[in-house]
């Protein structure tokens, strides 16, 4: 099995949105992608507490598949790229994790 992990960084605003908002959008719509991709096996987002380290990423992404190759399926589908592309929009920093258990 294979873990993805993701931390996204985001501007304060962007899209015409404050950060909460994108960071609401981008849970949703994550979370949302189960429904479409089914090689997904596991997949939650969480926002970063308010009250937290201002130096925390403000969201993170967790999410299991079958292989490598099955995460390979997920990254390429349409619903995920166009996904990305609104994040790709409205985050400021990247960091991941892809890891076998």
């Amino acid at each position: 099995m294979i873990k993805h992990i993701v931390f996204f960084g985001l501007a304060e605003n962007a899209e015409g949105k404050s950060k909460a908002e994108n960071a609401k959008i981008i849970k949703s719509e994550l979370e949302n992608l189960i429904n479409f991709i089914p090689e997904i096996k596991k997949i939650e987002v969480g926002i970063n507490d308010p009250n937290a380290p201002k130096t925390n990423y403000d969201i993170a992404l967790y999410s299991e598949f079958d292989s490598l190759e099955t995460l390979d399926i997920y990254q390429e589908h349409p619903e995920h790229k166009r996904v990305a592309a609104y994040i790709g929009k409205v985050k400021t920093t990247r960091a991941a994790v892809d890891y076998n258990v």
